[in-house]
């Protein structure tokens, strides 16, 4: 169990941290979406850029909010003198 959970607290603060750098990218540069991927599905009035910001805003914080618990499982189940991390 704590190695499943030591995985899962990774996956979950690694996307976390991604949607979170993708969306400060997208804060400061708009046009990443264009410029990577070549479209343009809002002709530059920058609504689908935002939407894309709080979308990655939304996971960034459930996802961190996922791992901060899991985070506390470890911290808990390493107090009954057991090391998710060595196993």
């Amino acid at each position: 169990m704590a190695g499943r959970l030591r995985v899962r607290f990774l996956l979950e603060a690694g996307f976390g941290g991604g949607a979170a750098a993708l969306g400060v990218l997208t804060l400061f540069w708009r046009d990443w979406i264009e410029a990577i991927f070549g479209i343009d599905p809002d002709h530059h009035s920058g609504s689908f850029e935002w939407l894309i910001v709080a979308g990655l805003f939304i996971i960034a914080v459930s996802l961190g909010s996922l791992a901060r618990a899991d985070w506390r499982r470890i911290a808990a189940v390493r107090s009954r003198g057991i090391d998710p991390i060595g196993e």
